[in-house]
């Protein structure tokens, strides 16, 4: 069995596919802690431009709309994305057409799937994300998502934050956008980034954690509720879920 271990970008997944695809034994990944099966043969895949053409140009030909959605499955934040997204391909090879709406194959099941929770999870940020005041005026939001949807909400808050300059830091994957009069940079972070609040910012997180406190009747918990309407995995950067004084970093 062959297994072949891509560096995570498009790229080098389209060029791992241009073999993989006829290669029944293998599998692809991009996750560097995989366990190799007894008698596995090792391929470390480096992107290649001609390859993943071909197989792009191909997609193009058959089914242009396929290139967005496996696009969609590499974000997936699990080490099966790849497989999840070669096996989709593969079937797309096969019947050099369409094949999205055959819901009743497991490969496409698995695929929607998977870009059902991309897109779902990027359309919730849109409205979970919150923004703090820096000291230098910009705003500022950290999030961890389980996938990699930094790219997928900017042009969301680009519109809505059109003169007033940004930044977005996923702090898991150590990326961060920052977006000032309609340019954008994405940037490489450390893994611990200190950011210095402004006094109005800390002043305003202050004055909500005490608003919090007073609405919040201790002898009727509302933790089911509020799990309802916002999931536990969001609540890491809401002041009133830190508890404390705000810090000034």
């Amino acid at each position: 069995m062959n297994l072949y271990l891509t560096d995570g970008s498009e790229e080098s997944f389209y060029t791992a596919a241009f073999t993989a695809c006829t290669d029944g034994d293998c599998v692809v990944t991009s996750a560097r802690e995989v366990q190799l099966a007894a008698g596995a043969v090792l391929i470390e895949v480096r992107a290649d431009k001609e390859r993943c053409a071909r197989v792009k140009r191909f997609l193009r030909r058959y089914d242009a709309r396929a290139l967005g959605e496996i696009a969609l499955l590499l974000r997936r934040g699990c080490a099966a994305k790849e497989m999840t997204a070669l096996g989709y391909l593969r079937l797309i090879v096969r019947e050099r057409a369409p094949v999205r709406d055959r819901l009743s194959h497991p490969a496409v099941l698995e695929a929607m799937s998977e870009i059902k929770k991309v897109t779902q999870e990027a359309h919730r940020y849109k409205g979970f994300l919150r923004f703090m005041e820096c000291a230098n005026g910009i705003y500022y939001a950290p999030l961890e998502p389980d996938n990699d949807i930094l790219e997928l909400i900017v042009p969301h808050f680009a519109r809505r934050f059109a003169d007033q300059p940004f930044a977005i830091h996923d702090v898991a994957r150590q990326k961060a956008v920052l977006c000032r009069d309609g340019r954008r940079a994405f940037i490489h972070t450390d893994k611990k980034v200190d950011i210095p609040l402004s006094d109005g910012e800390l002043t305003l997180q202050a004055l909500w954690r005490e608003y919090y406190a007073a609405v919040n009747i201790a002898q009727r918990p509302h933790e089911k509720q509020m799990k309802g309407y916002m999931p536990v995995r969001y609540w890491k950067y809401l002041p009133e879920k830190q508890g404390g004084a705000p810090s000034r970093r």
